[in-house]
């Protein structure tokens, strides 16, 4: 989470900021969250008991012991206590019956300067999926067994075959029952999104879909043109903050780290290619040794002062990537 506050505040973040909320948990991310933030407490929030167990296993199963897990739905007031300096909904606001009072509800729990990652279904990216959810519907399947058993009946070409080969969803019965058989679903145009965050007291920082750009008004105007045509990048996938901005102090020169959970990625010990998964809305490049060695020489803060031009520049790139850290 260091990594994401000083992304957005040039800082690191102030002890009462180190917690971590996953809002609307399932049954395993609250296990990368620990690992990538061992020293960090984390809520796991679920309505399933039954996502919480598995989730809760997980963790114990492999020494994370830093998550507290509790049962409540995210669009009560009361249900958290906490304020915190992130908090992950991943694919679940748009579940809720009002996602706006859902929002609204994390927002507050953001401590000033606190950063919110979201992802909300985009109407156009979801044109598929919600013409099969229909007919489920309508033709009464609301089980996954029942669904995967149309899917395997499916002609190569169909609509159900096509959506098969395509979804990464559709593999496991609760991606299916999530994509296709939930009974509430919303989808959004990228306006009736920023006017929810708006409504929430939020701004966008950064889109982070595939081939988003870096500043989210350049981002904005995309998506708009891309709804023009009825088309989508994909589902929104972005971070927010809220308007209470920490106070800022000038500590004068500042500071470039590597992002502790890639240490072991950049080692001197680590052969061959490493890849890793993006956090934005860019691939990230595959780490090869030239990367690998400018990279380590992170491990440790390094002044940006010390750096030549061309290395400010290289890092100035690994750090939109989230590679790298910069404060002050």
């Amino acid at each position: 989470m260091k990594t994401i506050w000083a992304r957005f505040n040039s800082t690191l973040p102030p002890v009462e900021a180190e917690k971590i909320l996953i809002a609307g948990c399932g049954t395993f991310a609250p296990y990368p969250m620990a690992l990538a933030n061992p020293d960090v407490p984390i809520t796991a929030l679920d309505l399933s008991e039954r996502s919480l167990q598995r989730a809760r296993w997980h963790c114990l199963l492999h020494g994370r012991r830093n998550v507290t897990f509790r049962s409540g739905d995210i669009s009560l007031p009361d249900v958290i206590s906490d304020r915190f300096g992130l908090i992950d909904s991943y694919g679940v606001l748009h579940h809720l019956t009002d996602p706006l009072a859902g929002l609204k509800v994390l927002a507050r729990h953001l401590v000033p300067g606190g950063i919110l990652r979201i992802m909300l279904y985009s109407r156009y990216a979801r044109r598929e999926e919600e013409s099969i959810r229909r007919a489920f519907r309508a033709l009464g399947i609301h089980s996954s067994d029942t669904a995967r058993h149309l899917f395997r009946k499916a002609k190569p070409g169909s609509r159900l075959a096509n959506f098969l080969a395509a979804s990464d969803e559709a593999s496991t019965a609760s991606g299916l029952a999530d994509a296709l058989l939930h009974p509430c679903v919303h989808t959004y145009r990228v306006d009736e999104l920023l006017e929810m965050i708006t409504q929430a007291g939020l701004e966008p920082l950064l889109f982070a879909h595939r081939g988003a750009l870096e500043k989210p008004a350049e981002e904005i105007i995309r998506l708009r043109v891309l709804e023009k045509e009825r088309q989508s990048p994909g589902n929104f996938v972005l971070y927010l903050g809220n308007k209470g901005k920490p106070a800022s102090a000038d500590y004068g020169d500042s500071f470039i780290v590597l992002n502790p959970c890639l240490v072991s990625s950049v080692s001197c010990f680590t052969f061959g290619t490493v890849r890793i998964p993006p956090r934005t809305g860019s691939d990230n490049p595959a780490l090869n040794g030239r990367i690998r060695s400018f990279l380590r020489r992170f491990v440790t803060p390094v002044r940006r002062s010390d750096l030549t031009g061309d290395e400010v520049e290289m890092a100035a790139f690994f750090k939109r990537l989230l590679f790298l850290v910069e404060y002050r």
